[in-house]
């Protein structure tokens, strides 16, 4: 910035002087001003500045090595043993991977454990820790008593059912309160029921095309959960959405691809055909769901 203040001041006090009687003299006076605020430059030897810019890379460091790597800065002066021994013998290379394995073991009982144990239950430590670690050993070993894919089959499986038991202690009344409605909704001689579980009623009998489950449509749109609470709407947006038929949750693309143009219908969407045990913004997981659609027309 003081490189670029000189040369601004240099120049306008060259255009205040006369140009008639410096008009042979202006090419060397400017010559010598651009020479006179190079020599002002503010910086340093080449030498301090490296030393300072390799200052300057330390900060955070130690942060890094405490936190990250599990260094006791008691042992700072073996750290920069090893900092200055670069050279990669057998000897290192050993000490290396029993470093490796130490930090490996310590996130696996302080991290890795505790998390997988948060899957399956929130309050209890279901898993076994020793039987976990000697799978994790095993797997390194190579003496894995099943396969690889096998044990994440298993794992992906298990996970799955943990997930939905977890999920139905917690939020099972609302997949009950659903089911107890459509189960009633359904008896309405105005409501029509599909074999997926979809209820729809028909508001407004449209008369034009009916869409694709590929194409897009432009529609207004209220969402309301069994309470009667308004998570969603484009009319109080003022602005209608617009997507295609396969992008929304599977009641949507059932109704959509059976609306012709024109049409409003109610639907009364089951959990399992909206988001099932996903939390979605202000709808709670196992929610059934209740929308008015207006399908506006197919966007070419």
């Amino acid at each position: 910035m003081k490189y670029l203040k000189y040369i601004s001041l240099a120049l306008a006090l060259l255009l205040c002087v006369n140009v008639n009687a410096q008009k042979r003299k202006s090419k060397k006076a400017e010559q010598t001003s651009v020479q006179k605020v190079e020599e002002k430059v503010d910086t340093v030897p080449m030498s301090e500045f490296s030393y300072a810019f390799g200052i300057a890379q330390t900060n955070g460091l130690l942060n890094y090595l405490v936190q990250r790597m599990g260094v006791d800065t008691t042992y700072m002066a073996d750290f920069l043993q090893g900092f200055e021994y670069a050279e990669m013998t057998p000897e290192v290379l050993k000490l290396k991977a029993w470093v490796s394995g130490t930090e490996i073991r310590r996130q696996l009982e302080g991290q890795i454990l505790p998390q997988a144990n948060r899957q399956v239950n929130d309050s209890v430590d279901l898993l076994d820790k020793n039987l976990f670690i000697d799978g994790f050993r095993s797997a390194i070993q190579g003496t894995t008593r099943i396969p690889q894919d096998s044990a994440q089959a298993v794992a992906n499986r298990q996970l799955a059912y943990y997930h939905r038991v977890k999920m139905d202690s917690k939020y099972g009344a609302n997949r009950i309160a659903g089911e107890n409605f459509l189960k009633e909704n359904a008896k309405k001689d105005s409501v029509k029921v599909t074999p997926s579980g979809l209820q729809f009623k028909v508001l407004t009998a449209g008369t034009g095309p009916v869409p694709t489950d590929k194409q897009r449509v432009k529609v207004h749109y209220e969402g309301k959960l069994l309470d009667g609470s308004v998570f969603d709407s484009s009319y109080k947006r003022q602005q209608p959405a617009t997507f295609a038929c396969d992008q929304v949750i599977k009641g949507w693309t059932e109704a959509l691809t059976m609306m012709p143009v024109g049409s409003k219908w109610q639907l009364f969407i089951p959990q399992e055909l909206a988001y099932g045990d996903r939390e979605a913004g202000k709808i709670p997981p196992y929610s059934m769901l209740i929308f008015t659609v207006e399908l506006l027309e197919i966007v070419q």
